[in-house]
């Protein structure tokens, strides 16, 4: 990054590394999606906060909500708010929210629970209906971008 002719670094942190094939359960999907990456939940450099998409998934990787896209809109939304407070974030630092649907009449189901979630936060929000996401079970995704104000 320059700031006026002076070149700064920027610190990455990288929180919550993960391998998939550790974290993903074999019980959900067909063994040919266990593909071997190594990510990390969230991503912070400098004052910009990056989360990984959230699904029903919990942190600790076990799936909550199989056919339900409100509950796991519930569970993307409690972690989206713990990783931001981890990588010293909060819901109030959220500029960009992109939503993730595999059925349009779910928007009915999930953009509630996000409201409630992100009340009085107003971030700029991109919704789209996707034909798949990562896993059969998986209804929606929500991915969020915060910068952390000075």
């Amino acid at each position: 990054m320059s700031i006026h002719g002076e070149t700064k670094k920027v610190e990455i942190q990288r929180f919550r590394k993960f391998k998939t094939e550790q974290f993903y359960p074999k019980h959900l999907g067909k063994p040919e999606h266990h593909i071997a990456n190594e990510f990390c939940m969230a991503v912070r450099a400098g004052n910009r906060v990056f989360l990984r998409g959230q699904t029903g998934f919990d942190l600790n990787g076990n799936f909550h909500g199989i056919g339900d896209a409100a509950a796991q809109a519930e569970v993307a939304c409690t972690c989206v708010k713990q990783l931001l407070e981890e990588a010293g974030a909060s819901v109030k630092d959220i500029c960009k929210i992109t939503v993730y649907l595999l059925h349009r009449e779910d928007r009915s189901k999930v953009y509630p629970v996000i409201a409630k979630h992100f009340k009085d936060v107003y971030p700029c929000s991109t919704g789209l209906i996707v034909n798949g996401l990562a896993m059969p079970e998986m209804l929606m995704e929500i991915d969020v971008e915060a910068v952390i104000s000075e």
